[in-house]
């Protein structure tokens, strides 16, 4: 296998009806690392730690349909929910024809690998889970009005949840719990907001508001897999996170004793201020794993 770093590079791949933005970087022999970003993201999040682990990897990091740069024809009259997007991430993986892989989750691509990894763990080698929830007691304070909309999904609750949309809650979730809030380049929740603000977008997530209690009513799934087949997993998580709590982090260890917990001085989006950190306890996470 090579050992030179190759630049990022930006492509795209038709797979499930949808034309796939994805970001790739590393030696094409080099085992495979799937990243999947959170909402209101997209591959981008991964900008700063990609370089740092494609000396040693195959990166890959795909937009979500409803996300970043990936294209969603109107004909394709997409359901934005949680698990179509797991099934258009399971044909991106097809697509590229990726036989297996380790898989790095964020906040939505937690539900969306999990599901992947469920569906097909032959293909999983490791996880990393950075602030990405699988358990009830990981869910902060910021969701009550996200569970009220599960509970009554009236039109009143709903548009009540576009504030979630505008830019000031995602400079809010780039930067709360951070003592120094200059560390985040202003790029990164502006360039989220102005993807969000395209038209058709407000509905699409709110609909993902919607259906992440799909995602809840899986988590006894998800732990039964974890149980299961114990991948190797690395809980790397912001312990400033207001969505998802530390405790959902440690909850890991209960079903899967081959989980390991690492809390960080950061907040939800830890790659913003750790992405070296990050990389580091990757690298010695999971090369005894992929090597």
């Amino acid at each position: 296998m090579s050992t030179t770093q190759s630049p990022t590079q930006f492509k795209s791949v038709d797979a499930d009806g949808v034309s796939i933005f994805y970001r790739e970087a590393g030696p094409a022999d080099a085992p495979v690392l799937l990243l999947l970003h959170g909402f209101p993201a997209s591959s981008h999040m991964f900008r700063n730690l990609m370089p740092l682990l494609a000396p040693h990897y195959r990166v890959i990091a795909p937009d979500m349909p409803g996300f970043g740069f990936t294209e969603v024809p109107a004909s394709r009259q997409y359901r934005y929910r949680f698990e179509d997007l797991s099934h258009t991430v399971a044909a991106f993986v097809d697509a590229l024809a990726l036989p297996r892989f380790a898989l790095y989750v964020f906040d939505y691509g937690a539900p969306v690998g999990f599901r992947l990894a469920m569906a097909q763990p032959q293909r999983v080698s490791a996880i990393v889970s950075q602030n990405g929830n699988a358990y009830e007691e990981g869910l902060g304070e910021a969701w009550a009005p996200f569970q009220r909309y599960w509970q009554q999904p009236t039109l009143e609750n709903r548009l009540a949840l576009r504030e979630a949309l505008t830019l000031e809650t995602t400079r809010w979730a780039y930067t709360h719990g951070l003592a120094d809030a200059s560390q985040v380049a202003p790029e990164a929740y502006h360039l989220d907001a102005a993807l969000m603000a395209r038209p058709g977008q407000q509905d699409i997530q709110l609909d993902l508001f919607l259906d992440y209690a799909s995602n809840v009513a899986a988590y006894p799934r998800f732990h039964e897999y974890f149980r299961a087949h114990q991948p190797p997993l690395l809980a790397i998580w912001g312990q400033h996170d207001a969505l998802f709590v530390p405790a959902g982090a440690q909850a890991f260890v209960r079903d899967n004793p081959r989980a390991t917990v690492q809390l960080l001085d950061a907040g939800h989006f830890a790659l913003e201020t750790y992405a070296a950190p990050v990389a580091s306890a990757m690298l010695q996470f999971l090369n005894p794993i992929l090597r």
